[in-house]
């Protein structure tokens, strides 16, 4: 008997596929296209606001570098005196005052002044009733005008036992103390004065992150039995990791460009105690009329500050909240 051998049947495919070609080509925008798009009209409207942005933005920055490398004063024609300014500057005797006055209030804003308003902030978070009006009553220092803020704060430091401070020590036997008069506690009254002044700002940026922090947590942390000082240090902190990070950048760049409150307060006394180094190039400028030691001493801070800034970058990368 034949044994009929029938061949296989062909796979179930598909149509044939075309071969691939390669792939199209975006089309490019061409000049014309751009014209009738709106093009022109754009361009007349950034045109003036990026003029006016780098004529008020560059344009100080631009004429502070060359006024750094020129005699110039109040009445007499400018002259290029090239890095003279700069000697000038860093040979003042009182450099090494203010640069260490300046460091030291940043010291102590940053010791005392920093963990304040997140503290308030997390106090405020833990409230379940009138939170509202404790950030108000925390955010009103913000608004009174520093000028009048500072002139208060005079009052209260009065020497006298007259003084609002030395009268409320002097109930429980202490002082009267010369707060503002005394070199040593000079520069810690103006920074219990910036503290209260600055505080709700950074309050009001803590509570907004605050309100970002999934309340599961929280939660989780309740149950596990986490008390309060449990859940900042294991939830609180490290959700706000990045704020606290960025808002301590820019306290420390802050506290180094302070002037209002030595200014107001002490005008750099007593015996030079709290002058500072923006209060020095006030006295370049417009006590002494030389705005060329002025610039130069701008520029020489600014580019400490680039230099502290760029390190505190790579000094907290390993810290920041994407890695």
């Amino acid at each position: 008997m034949a044994i009929e051998v029938r061949a296989a049947p062909p796979p179930l495919t598909g149509p044939p596929r075309a071969a691939a070609g390669p792939a199209p080509r975006r089309r490019r925008r061409g000049f014309t296209r751009w014209w009738h798009g709106g093009g022109p009209a754009a361009v007349l409207f950034a045109v003036p606001v990026v003029l006016v942005f780098a004529y008020f933005s560059w344009g100080p920055i631009v004429r502070g570098l060359v006024m750094s490398v020129q005699s110039s004063g109040t009445a007499a024609p400018a002259e290029f005196v090239g890095v003279e300014n700069f000697s000038y500057v860093l040979t003042d005797p009182l450099l090494p005052t203010a640069v260490g006055n300046t460091f030291y209030f940043a010291l102590l804003a940053l010791l005392f002044g920093f963990p304040v308003p997140l503290f308030l902030a997390v106090f405020f978070a833990e409230l379940r009733r009138r939170r509202w009006l404790f950030t108000v009553l925390a955010y009103l220092p913000v608004v009174v005008p520093p000028v009048v803020a500072i002139l208060l704060w005079k009052v209260f430091y009065t020497p006298s036992a007259d003084g609002l401070f030395n009268a409320a020590l002097g109930v429980v036997g202490l002082g009267p103390y010369p707060w503002l008069n005394s070199p040593t506690m000079a520069m810690p009254a103006i920074v219990l004065a910036a503290t209260w002044a600055s505080a709700g700002s950074a309050v009001i940026i803590y509570l907004a992150a605050l309100s970002g922090v999934r309340a599961e947590l929280y939660e989780a942390a309740e149950l596990d039995g986490a008390g309060i000082w449990q859940r900042v240090r294991h939830v609180t902190i490290p959700q706000l990791r990045g704020v606290i990070l960025v808002m301590l950048l820019l306290q420390l760049i802050g506290t180094m460009q302070v002037f209002t409150e030595p200014f107001l307060f002490t005008g750099g006394g007593p015996q030079h105690a709290t002058l500072t180094i923006l209060l020095m190039i006030y006295n370049y400028a417009f006590v002494d009329g030389d705005y060329g030691a002025a610039t130069a001493l701008s520029l020489l801070l600014s580019v400490v500050l680039a230099v502290l800034s760029a390190t505190y970058q790579l000094a907290t990368r390993r810290w920041s909240p994407e890695r």
